[in-house]
C-alpha cells in the first residue's frame, strides 16, 4: 500500500467512524430522554390499573378510534426485551470498544 493509499483509506475509516459516533450520540441522546417514559411504561405493564383497562379494552367499553397499542400483550414486553437486548448489546460494545482503545 502506497502512502496515499494509506492517508486515503484513513481518511475513509475517520469519517466514517466520525458520522457514525454522531449518529450514536444522537441516538442514545433521544433513548436517555425518554427513560422516564420507558420506566413509567413498564410499571403500567402488568398493573392492577392495566389489567382493569385491559378487560374495559376486551368488554368493548373503549372509544373505537381509540389508539391502545398499550394493551396488546406483545407490543410493551416486546419493548421491554428489545430494551433489554440492547442494553446487553450495549454493555458487550462498549466492553470492548474500552478494552481495545488506547489514549
Amino acid at each position: 500500500m502506497t502512502r496515499i493509499e494509506r492517508i486515503t483509506e484513513m481518511e475513509r475509516c475517520l469519517d466514517v467512524s466520525r458520522a457514525a459516533v454522531d449518529k450514536l450520540m444522537e441516538a442514545f441522546d433521544a433513548y436517555e430522554a425518554v427513560q422516564k417514559d420507558f420506566l413509567k411504561l413498564s410499571d403500567y405493564y402488568g398493573s392492577t390499573a392495566w389489567m382493569r383497562d385491559y378487560e374495559a379494552d376486551e368488554a368493548g367499553k373503549l372509544p373505537a378510534d381509540l389508539k391502545r397499542g398499550v394493551l396488546s400483550e406483545d407490543a410493551v414486553y416486546d419493548l421491554l426485551e428489545d430494551n433489554h437486548e440492547l442494553a446487553v448489546r450495549m454493555l458487550k460494545t462498549i466492553t470492548k470498544a474500552l478494552e481495545n482503545q488506547s489514549l
